[in-house]
């Protein structure tokens, strides 16, 4: 959150740096009072934030994320707050012809009063609200408060009134999806703030951006927005301002691009006005995904009278090509004419306390997704519409952001004023974000067209609920177009594209999928191998945090996967019983609670590296992959691969090496055949060496190979096809034997190297070598030694913070490997040497 010390975010509105009469600018960030309405509770509070934090942070309530306290600090969310200032406000700000209160988000039902006055009522999360408020300032000491009535009375006093007025019921999707306040799909506020199937029910509010009283001369500057025409050598970038004036009168719009600038007189009219301007830039610098080029930024500075909007703009053309084809229905992001393989996961809030949604968690998790090759991030429909600093991490990193808007997993009402309040939430937001280079798409919503099936009410009244579907999407769709010509809007997720709402669930020949039936429908890892989705936008498994984190809200007389704190932080329905079963199915069974927390980990690395590797490997048939999920928003059992700290889970080391540009993989078919793959994501085509050595699990070399393959850009290539037998003669030997592959490729002036491990059979059949495996420490490196092959080596700096460049690694013997720890924050080297420790598989039972 920004404080009252910290410079403005860059797209606020800021004071310009030319001499001209800048506009009044009074932040109201930093500490109020908080109390209770009606009670004895009160604290400070510090704006940004949220109530419970400011209760958290003056002892009045119980950390809510140890062990079983979210029990004990539900009482809050029934009752009405308010919080409280005195602003002193200048005669020089009075004798602005406009001043008036700026509110980015408040969440979600207040009333805002100056010295008693009503200024205005707030009644969603996701819109900006902006209040004249000149006529009840005055110079010197003005009292603010802002009351927040309580979010689930009044969910449930619409649902009441539904009833009274005999008007259809609204499903919402409640224990199903983890949630324990009912009827959060009447309101706008995020879906999740009262639980999910992978999070904690806080169902906050407060403040959670910009809050500042502004004076202006001119015209506030409601919206700065672009649109970009490539042509051969150069970019047109067309900049509309829209402008509430409180008075007609001349003007200028100023545009500076870099170091191009234009002028362009205007003539306001009272009201708001749309101005617009254009600059031409030869020779652009574009902005590419993550791994495909850099990501040059540009400086947009547009003034208008007083005031100023400061943006960063990637010069870039985004088409998602949307075809019928020979196999179904294609998804392909193309960008600057290039087709792009979607490699990411899923992003939900990245804390349950709006207070902890710092930049510095923004882009801890954004660095963690790009440093493992990812390029695509999806936003999912039942979080939020982030700060732009979040935006702005996914700019600079070059991660392509699949958006939602804020509609999941139930079903919605579509009458007149809940639309009306549905069309200005997304129009506000889409001209707010639009300018974000990387922005690739925005979604109606996160699996509401599937909910249409999950309910008795809409399974026996499709039709009536249908149309209310039809209705809230034509509101969306016709937002995106108004508001944003440049990006494709795609009704649903899953769908197969506009018009199209087959099952793509099951369906994998059309548009995007969501495929569950390994985590959900219990399948076996090879089920993946079953399935071609042409975009793959959420499939996931889950595991339990490491011990590190379980320390955190779990005392030691509960570290059992079956006492009531470990199973109060699972919160899928028949989760801890789903990975005991896979366990079953293919490794041994766990010895003590920490192997179990590691082989979770494991488990739940194999299952996405499967279905990663298989799916690259099908481009261009399929051309995304995007796992849920990459964080998460307390420490719990789910399906992140960044626990609630953003260390890495071992699922995220493994994605550095399923999604590196270049990768080799065997693949085992249903035929007891031996298929040898490398894909290659870059532009340019591959010249690949392949050695492919053939070990016995006691380290004995039994054959080496070296092969050669040249791979199309954008492609994979079949290396070769080789029954089972050529490696395992008999049945037994399967479990005694494994493949260790590793790859050379050359693309361009760039080396690629990857490194893969292929068994013949379940884990648990095979035959592993009692290793031991020593660790030698040099500062913040840990060379690692073993005298027999050991799989999913694991080394931990216990309790510090911190990742090595590499980690869950095959080590064979005479070959050791060296990985470097970088620290979070300070560390001491003599601490950190004392803090190693290993496991492996062959270690877990």
């Amino acid at each position: 959150m920004s404080t009252a010390t910290q410079a403005a975010p860059a797209h606020f509105i800021t004071q310009p740096g030319t001499p001209r009469a800048a506009t009044a600018l009074l932040d109201l960030a930093g500490t109020w009072q908080l109390s209770e309405v009606g009670g004895t509770t009160a604290c400070p509070m510090v704006v940004p934030g949220d109530v419970f934090s400011a209760l958290l942070n003056a002892g009045k309530i119980p950390d809510p994320y140890f062990g079983q306290n979210e029990e004990q600090v539900q009482w809050v969310i029934e009752r009405d707050w308010i919080i409280s200032r005195t602003v002193e406000v200048t005669v020089a700000v009075l004798a602005a012809p406009s001043v008036y209160l700026n509110a980015g988000s408040l969440d979600t039902f207040t009333e805002i009063r100056i010295n008693g006055q009503v200024v205005g009522t707030t009644g969603n999360q996701f819109r900006r609200y902006r209040f004249e408020v000149k006529s009840l300032l005055k110079a010197g000491a003005n009292q603010v408060q802002i009351l927040f009535r309580s979010s689930a009375k009044e969910a449930a006093a619409r649902a009441a009134e539904r009833v009274a007025k005999q008007q259809h019921l609204i499903p919402s999707s409640g224990a199903n999806t983890g949630q324990k306040v009912p009827h959060y799909n009447l309101i706008r506020k995020a879906q999740c703030h009262g639980g999910w199937d992978w999070g904690v029910s806080l169902f906050v509010c407060g403040v959670y951006d910009d809050l500042s009283l502004r004076a202006t001369t001119v015209g506030r500057i409601e919206h700065v927005y672009t649109t970009q025409r490539h042509t051969a050598g150069a970019v047109t970038v067309e900049v509309t301002a829209e402008v509430e004036a409180p008075a007609a009168g001349a003007s200028t719009l100023e545009i500076q691009l870099n170091e191009r600038s234009v002028s362009v007189p205007v003539q306001l009219t009272k009201g708001l006005n749309r101005v617009s301007g254009s600059v031409v830039i030869e020779q652009p610098k574009l902005w590419w995904p993550n791994g495909h080029g850099a990501q040059p930024l540009y400086d947009l500075t547009v003034t208008v009278g007083d005031e100023v909007v400061r943006k960063r703009l990637g010069l870039r053309e985004i088409v998602v090509v949307n075809q019928k084809d020979e196999k179904g229905t294609s998804m392909t992001f193309q960008v600057n004419g290039r087709a792009i393989f979607a490699k990411g996961a899923n992003w939900i809030p990245c804390d349950a306390l709006p207070a902890r949604q710092t930049d510095a968690r923004y882009f801890d998790h954004l660095d963690s997704a790009a440093a493992v090759g990812m390029n695509m991030i999806r936003v999912w429909g039942g979080g939020q519409f982030e700060r732009h600093s979040f935006y702005d991490g996914c700019d600079e990193r070059g991660l392509m952001v699949w958006h939602d808007f804020m509609f999941s997993c139930a079903l919605y009402p579509a009458d007149s004023a809940f639309l009306a309040e549905v069309e200005a939430e997304v129009t506000y937001q889409i001209k707010r974000l639009r300018d974000h280079s990387s922005i690739a798409l925005w979604c109606g919503d996160n699996e509401v067209v599937g909910a249409l099936g999950w309910f008795k009410e809409s399974r026996d009244k499709r039709d009536r609920y249908i149309i209310d579907y039809d209705r809230l999407g034509q509101v969306l769709g016709g937002a995106v177009k108004e508001a944003d010509g440049t990006r494709m809007y795609w009704p649903s997720s899953p769908c197969a594209g506009p018009g199209d709402f087959s099952d793509c669930w099951h369906d994998d020949r059309n548009g995007d999928m969501h495929y569950w039936s390994v985590w959900h429908g219990g399948k076996s890892f090879d089920a993946y191998y079953d399935v071609t989705p042409r975009f793959c936008s959420e499939f996931g498994y889950q595991s339990f945090p490491s011990f590190d984190t379980v320390k955190t809200y779990c005392p030691e007389e509960e570290w059992n996967l079956t006492s009531p704190v470990m199973e109060w932080h699972q919160r899928n329905q028949g989760g801890n019983a789903r990975i005991n079963d896979m366990f079953a199915r293919y490794f041994r069974i766990p010895n003590g609670f920490k192997a179990f927390l590691y082989l979770s980990q494991v488990q739940q690395a194999l299952a996405i590296k499967i279905a990663v590797e298989h799916w690259r490997h099908l481009q261009p048939t399929c051309m995304g992959t995007i796992y849920w999920q990459l964080n998460d928003n307390w420490p719990v059992a789910s399906w992140s691969s960044l626990e609630y700290s953003g260390k890495w889970k071992q699922l995220n080391h493994h994605a550095k090496r399923f999604y590196a540009p270049v990768i080799v993989s065997a693949f085992q078919t249903k035929t007891d055949e031996v298929e040898l793959w490398v894909t290659n994501d870059r532009p340019e085509a591959a010249r690949c060496t392949i050695t492919a050595t053939l070990y016995a699990f006691d380290g004995t070399v039994i054959s080496s190979e070296k092969l050669q393959a040249e791979v199309k850009p954008g492609s994979a290539h079949l290396v070769y096809k080789r029954p089972v037998s050529s490696f395992t003669a008999t049945t037994a030997e399967r479990g005694q034997r494994f493949l260790q592959l590793s790859l050379t490729a050359h693309v361009g002036s760039e080396t690629f190297t990857h490194v893969n491990t292929h068994v013949f059979t379940e884990y648990k059949r095979c035959s592993l070598a009692t290793a031991t495996v020593k660790a030698a420490v040099s500062g913040f490196t840990v060379t690692l030694t073993t005298d027999k092959p050991a799989l999913f080596v694991q080394v931990n700096a216990d309790d510090l913070a911190g990742e090595f460049c590499d980690n869950s690694i095959t080590l064979l013997p005479g070959q050791p490997r060296t990985l470097t720890f970088t620290p979070k924050g300070t560390v001491d080297q003599a601490v950190f040497a004392k803090s190693i420790s290993l496991l492996h598989l062959r270690e877990s039972y």
